[in-house]
């Protein structure tokens, strides 16, 4: 009997004990465990839209390019964008309604005009253009249409790098305007017409009685294709050394960004704007979805729209 008993006792020791999950897990090899993580952590992770590197599922910017891991949807046709986006560059529509997109201030409902500014969130009507705009200057035309931003103008014409710029610009404009020698029969051309002026003068003064009159030489401005095309590309280059130092940097605002990049467009050479967000060439800010993390103006050649972005509508 004491045998039946002891052999019992010895088979229910031997017998597999049946354990709650969490001792399972103690009991598991430190590597199952690891190897358990790592593929919890990357069934967990987060692709980048933008440039595909992996990030922690609680990031909310990707610690490759830092961009946006997560989109939202435009409220006025459904495309998605990015969650800090100001302006849906589909459908071409600003988006934040409780942000008045003239001056950045805060709306508290669904007021007719910006308490802070005055300006009607229907927008404004360029007064040069006609062109209906939702922000302080014309997209269409770069005229200033409300007072800050009038005020913006005024602030950067006092700065030294804005006033090289426009004087730089004028030299520019004046070489564009220049008709250049086509060919060697248009230098004797002008050279035959130079000397009937003289010829003509000095009869003229000759009946007036003046024996040896003094004809002032003609100062010509015209130059070769070639001349002409080397002088505007020194002309160019220094623009574009400008046009670096007022770059829009980052900053929290995009209305405020937006504003200063137009402020600081110069009239009079044709430009485009090359924003930091996707690196892609705009008119202006104006088209740009988060003009904030900065841009600059960089100059364009005449009948050069097919890299513009946001001319394609």
């Amino acid at each position: 009997m004491m045998s039946e008993d002891f052999t019992n006792i010895e088979k229910t020791n031997r017998a597999p004990k049946t354990l709650r999950p969490e001792q399972q897990r103690t009991l598991e090899k430190p590597e199952e465990q690891q190897v358990q993580q790592m593929l919890q952590h990357a069934a967990e992770a987060v692709q980048c839209p933008h440039c595909g590197a992996t990030n922690d599922a609680e990031a909310m910017f990707c610690g490759t390019c830092g961009k946006p891991l997560h989109t939202t949807l435009c409220p006025n046709c459904g495309a998605e964008i990015d969650p800090d986006a100001d302006y849906c560059e589909v459908c071409h529509r600003y988006i934040r309604t409780e942000i008045c997109s003239f001056c950045g201030a805060h709306l508290a409902g669904n007021e007719a005009y910006c308490p802070e500014c005055g300006s009607p969130r229907g927008g404004i009507v360029c007064p040069v253009c006609r062109t209906l705009n939702n922000f302080a200057f014309c997209k269409q035309c770069g005229t200033a249409l409300t007072q800050e931003a009038k005020q913006l103008v005024k602030e950067l014409q006092a700065n030294p790098d804005y006033k090289e710029l426009i004087e730089v610009v004028t030299e520019y404009t004046k070489l564009d305007d220049l008709l250049p020698y086509n060919s060697e029969r248009d230098v004797v051309r002008e050279q035959m017409n130079a000397q009937l002026r003289e010829r003509v003068l000095k009869l003229l003064a000759k009946d007036k009685g003046i024996a040896n009159p003094e004809i002032p030489a003609t100062k010509t401005q015209r130059m070769t294709k070639e001349e002409l095309a080397e002088k505007k590309a020194e002309k160019i280059k220094i623009l574009s050394s400008i046009l670096d130092k007022l770059a829009v940097p980052e900053s929290a605002s995009p209305v405020m960004a937006r504003n200063y990049a137009m402020a600081s467009k110069p009239i009079g050479v044709r430009l485009a704007w090359v924003c930091n967000y996707k690196h892609a060439m705009h008119s202006s800010p104006c088209g740009c979805a988060k003009p904030h993390l900065g841009g600059k103006w960089v100059i364009l050649g005449k009948n050069t729209t097919a890299e513009i972005k946001d001319d394609n509508k």
